[in-house]
């Protein structure tokens, strides 16, 4: 399986894809060989067969992308499919703790919010593997933000499962890293987009703390911020230029980066270390500093807009495009 460069690619070089096979298979497995282990004191094993059914069906439906390209709506089916079976059994956001707002009920709606999180999620962390080393290595922090929320809250199940996504990506990145030997592919992306959406509610169904459970949505979107945010702002911008936004393109804040005469191995870090500073911030927020959430709306949207102001100066400075880019 060879990823052949073209007008829209980023990188030069005929590559190896679907690499990201290994993290499903590591994550997987690592996760059953635990339940097992952990004997009489792990009780998740119905909740981990859920999460594995539902992971398996995004992970089957993106190897066969890989291999065969699919329709989106086949892929989008899926997703939606192995949405609703992770909702059905684990539940949905009710209930959410917005910094400063504070605790804000949002009762059915939250169905439509979650499922919007969950499928959105898979497909937008897909949507940002476009160049070396930045889906693993957002994989990375994230997988070691969730480990140390299991072991903060006493849940060692979280902390295995976060320690596995960190691991079985780091793996993957060695070869991933700037010059890539081989790219992640659709089956590892949209299996860790997800894994990483799906995650808060299930670790709502495990824990007994009614105030922990109203966190976990703001916590979630904190450990993978930059994805969510570089998505959500490249399809608000296309559909203002009328553009269809399930056309390929290379319009990221990412891709616009790379063009602009950035490296891959610069921009990964950056998105790599703006998660990194989500997640710290998560973890205060989840432990109930107060501070937090002062902290939370001052950093989340000034590097948001510094972001996209240095994307532009530095097209501007490049004369790559118009000044003009609302």
């Amino acid at each position: 399986m060879t990823d052949v460069p073209n007008e829209r690619s980023s990188h030069s070089v005929p590559t190896p894809r679907g690499g990201g096979l290994a993290i499903v298979v590591v994550t997987l497995t690592g996760l059953w060989i635990y339940s097992f282990m952990a004997l009489s004191s792990f009780d998740g094993r119905v909740q981990l067969l859920l999460y594995s059914i539902a992971a398996l069906l995004v992970a089957a439906v993106s190897w066969f992308d890989d291999l065969h390209s699919l329709s989106n709506r086949v892929r989008f089916v899926v997703h939606s499919l192995a949405a609703l079976l992770a909702m059905g059994y684990f539940g949905y956001f009710d209930v959410i703790h917005i910094p400063i707002m504070g605790t804000i009920s949002i009762g059915r709606f939250g169905i439509l919010l979650t499922y919007l999180w969950i499928v959105g999620l898979t497909n937008a962390y897909n949507f940002m593997d476009g160049i070396d080393g930045i889906a693993g290595g957002q994989a990375v922090v994230a997988g070691l933000a969730w480990a140390a929320i299991g072991t903060l809250n006493a849940q060692p199940f979280f902390t295995i499962f976060g320690l596995l996504l960190a691991a079985s990506s780091l793996g993957f990145l060695c070869h991933n890293w700037p010059p890539a030997e081989i790219f992640m592919g659709d089956v590892g992306s949209s299996f860790l987009g997800f894994t990483f959406a799906v995650l808060p509610v299930m670790f709502g169904s495990f824990v007994q703390k009614v105030y922990l459970r109203y966190d976990l949505a703001v916590t979630a979107l904190l450990i993978v911020w930059p994805f969510v945010f570089d998505t959500f702002f490249t399809v608000i911008r296309r559909l203002c230029k009328r553009e269809n936004i399930f056309n390929a393109h290379r319009s990221h804040l990412y891709q616009r980066m790379v063009i602009a005469s950035h490296n891959h191995r610069g921009v990964s870090l950056l998105y790599m270390t703006l998660a990194a500073v989500g997640s710290v911030l998560a973890l205060f927020q989840i432990q109930g500093f107060v501070w937090s959430g002062y902290a939370i709306v001052f950093f989340v949207p000034s590097a948001c807009f510094t972001l996209w102001r240095y994307v532009v100066q530095r097209e501007q400075d490049a004369s790559l495009f118009p000044v003009d880019d609302s």
